[in-house]
């Protein structure tokens, strides 16, 4: 194994910034919008054409022109068009997202439009058909309801710059400026590898049988992070079965749990050695998770290794494993939001603190229960506070959040 001897402990903000830096982004590739969602745009977002294209009713209702009241002189559909100018005085029926016709002034919505005339009757709506000699009044003050040409973008704006997730409004924009296609950093491939005899995967635990929790909480935390995590693998406490993982992981991330500590059954560090990796992260100073590591193959690939108590899994994902995903993705490093703690949070002198907290109006409020091996506290926290190491209490901490793929609150 390549490393610097006898590594010591990153300090917790220094490992961030070195997962980050340790890994290379994915180049670009053009997929299909179907295929986009939970990818980060390569390239800015430029909008082909303006949009919308043309005036369109943004109700269904009358385009009329002029003062009313109106005479009917037809009907405007999604689909087609009023071939001759709307002269004063006159009106069309229209559906919204329908060109209006040349004149419009405004659009006068149905709920506002009383007509009259013989196929209508008074005080109705617009009625069945064109109604066509009908005539219509109500208020339509110029302008109102028409969505104008370019309103929403002129041609060649730049609407989204490049870093940005693609998320369900995105693809939507997309579509809605014509396009099929988007030229993307997709979502990088992640594959777990949970370690361990005395695991169960059913039932409670027992004398010499722990329940797996953290087998069950990596997908959910690999997709909040943009990854693309595939299914599970659980392997005994075996070197040679974790070298044969390691080495046929086709993923750009491999985690592995439950053995990245020193002990007897603890493989990683030799599987690593043994495949030529580079030991780049030999434990964090935090707590909980400090037997987290990083380690980088000569093709790129990157090996987290997780501690195998729940909470300090979760928190080596969330302190390396998000910071590696982010660098995969083509996007920067979280800024970590500062809230206050009017309780105060006891510090450790020499060793950063990840504590399980409730964001409110005020700050933040520890919940508890928050060892190595626990997750209830966890589990109703918004966030983990990051108490940094010092001689008394924090009043004030970072919060590094539960969820990876959410963005900022305010606090």
């Amino acid at each position: 194994m390549r490393h610097r001897h006898a590594l010591a402990a990153m300090s917790w903000d220094d490992a961030r910034l070195t997962a980050h830096a340790s890994a290379t982004p994915l180049k670009p590739s053009s997929v299909p919008l179907a295929e986009a969602g939970g990818s980060v745009l390569a390239t800015p977002l430029v909008a082909p054409a303006a949009v919308p294209p043309v005036d369109r009713a943004a109700m269904d209702g009358y385009a009329v022109r002029g003062p009313g009241p109106w005479r009917v002189v037809g009907a405007v559909m999604a689909a087609s068009g009023l071939a001759d100018h709307l002269e004063d005085g006159q009106a069309c029926s229209i559906v919204t997202g329908a060109a209006v016709p040349p004149g419009t002034t405004s659009v006068l919505r149905d709920e506002d439009a009383s007509r009259s005339g013989s196929r209508s009757g008074s005080g109705s709506g617009s009625g069945s058909g064109s109604g066509s000699g009908d005539l219509v009044a109500g208020p339509a003050g110029t302008g109102r309801h028409i969505r104008r040409a370019g309103e929403e973008c002129a041609a060649g704006e730049v609407l989204l710059r490049a870093g940005v997730v693609v998320d369900p409004p995105v693809l939507g924009l997309a579509a809605s400026l014509g396009l099929d296609r988007l030229t993307v950093i997709s979502q990088p491939r992640v594959t777990a590898l949970v370690t361990g005899d005395e695991l169960v995967h059913r039932g409670p635990s027992g004398p010499g049988r722990v329940r797996d929790a953290i087998g069950p909480m990596l997908p959910g935390l690999i997709a909040r992070a943009g990854g693309i995590a595939s299914p599970v693998a659980h392997l005994p406490d075996s070197r040679d079965a974790l070298i044969e993982a390691l080495a046929s992981a086709d993923a750009e991330l491999v985690l592995v749990s439950g053995s990245s500590a020193s002990g007897p059954a603890d493989h990683l560090r030799g599987a690593l050695a043994a495949l030529g990796a580079e030991l780049i992260i030999d434990g964090v100073a935090c707590r909980p998770g400090h037997p987290q590591a990083l380690a980088r193959f000569n093709d790129g690939r990157l090996v987290l290794g997780l501690p195998g108590n729940p909470l300090a899994a979760l928190t080596a994902f969330l302190t390396l494993g998000v910071a590696a995903l982010h660098r995969l993705r083509g996007l920067g490093l979280p800024v970590l939001p500062v809230a206050p703690v009017p309780g105060g949070i006891a510090c450790h002198p020499h060793t950063t603190r990840l504590v399980p907290v409730r964001v409110g109006p005020q700050g933040v409020v520890p919940v508890g229960h928050g060892g190595s091996a626990m997750l209830r506290g966890v589990a109703g926290a918004d966030a983990l506070a990051v108490v940094d190491p010092g001689p008394a209490e924090a009043i004030a901490a970072r919060l590094l959040s539960l969820d990876p793929g959410a963005r900022p609150w305010g606090v």
